[in-house]
């Protein structure tokens, strides 16, 4: 299960409910730091399942450092960093709507449960986040959606205090992906945020580091035949996001749990379908490239 933040926003379930069906269904849940959950009540929902922690990284090291014990003290086996969204993008829906559920507060629980931020926030303002939530919030965002980047250099930060392993999220570029190897990374996400096409870079990313770390992909994954094409191309694994959020939205925990059902009953019946034995047995031969005409701008 992709990160997916704010899911308060489309069921009361929220993100315990998903966990909680995740762990009963054998698919890995990655928490979003946007979540509308605190990090211990995810992992109490999720029970014996696998659940990785997805990172927004904030700006202070010792909020960072105050996350990253609070995750593997919960269980949090695998840490995702999110590299390109280090400050929201420009969202015309959501300006048109004036949505920005996070300076209410939603979608900011794991900074507002988390003790260094909280103590932090009192002493500078001299009130309790409860009592200002719109400047708890904004706070909480200076943090998280810092708007400038970490560096290569500061993972050495996060590899000696997180001893599990560490995947970066929103890798788009072969050279990123041997940055993130020389730099100690366990793994890669080849996924965007609106960028180009991911599965367009994922095979020449895999030729490049692919037999060394575990690549991973994410974005646009919407069907079991979506899922084949990415392992063919070489992908380890894939995250899915919004199917099963569709599903929450609009059954909760239900909802989500028939959605996950019918992509993995997918994922097995065309892998049959297509003479594919194994996970192991999905290769490039398996695939072909189709161009259609409307693929390619006509030519004067």
């Amino acid at each position: 299960m992709a990160p997916v933040g704010v899911q308060g926003i489309f069921h009361e379930d929220k993100e315990t409910g998903l966990a909680e069906v995740c762990g009963e269904e054998g698919v890995p849940y990655t928490m979003s730091t946007a979540s509308t959950c605190p990090i211990e009540d995810v992992a109490k929902a999720s029970g014996d399942g696998k659940r990785w922690y997805q990172l927004y990284w904030p700006k202070d090291d010792d909020i960072t450092l105050s996350l990253l014990n609070r995750a593997k003290t919960n269980g949090f086996s695998v840490l995702v960093i999110t590299l390109d969204t280090w400050s929201l993008a420009w969202r015309p829906a959501d300006l048109d709507n004036a949505y920005v559920p996070f300076i209410k507060g939603i979608g900011c629980e794991v900074g507002f449960s988390d003790p260094v931020f909280r103590a932090r926030f009192e002493k500078e303002s001299g009130t309790q986040i409860e009592d200002d939530i719109v400047g708890a919030s904004r706070a909480w965002l200076g943090q998280v959606f810092a708007g400038a980047p970490h560096t290569w250099q500061d993972l050495a930060f996060v590899r000696k205090h997180w001893d599990g392993p560490i995947v970066l999220k929103g890798i788009q570029h072969v050279e990123d992906a041997k940055m993130a190897l020389e730099y100690g990374c366990d793994g890669i996400v080849v996924s965007n945020h609106g960028a180009i096409g991911s599965l367009d870079v994922l095979p020449e990313i895999v030729d490049a580091v692919g037999d060394k770390m575990t690549v991973l992909f994410d974005s646009g994954i919407r069907t079991g035949v979506d899922v084949i094409k990415a392992l063919c191309l070489g992908a380890k694994a894939v995250m899915v996001g919004r199917p099963v959020i569709y599903g929450l939205g609009i059954n909760g925990r239900d909802g989500a749990r028939q959605v996950l059902k019918g992509l993995l009953a997918d994922i097995w019946q065309s892998m049959g379908l297509s003479g594919i034995r194994t996970v192991s047995d999905c290769s490039r031969g398996m695939i072909r490239k189709v161009q259609h005409a409307g693929d390619v701008k006509a030519m004067m």
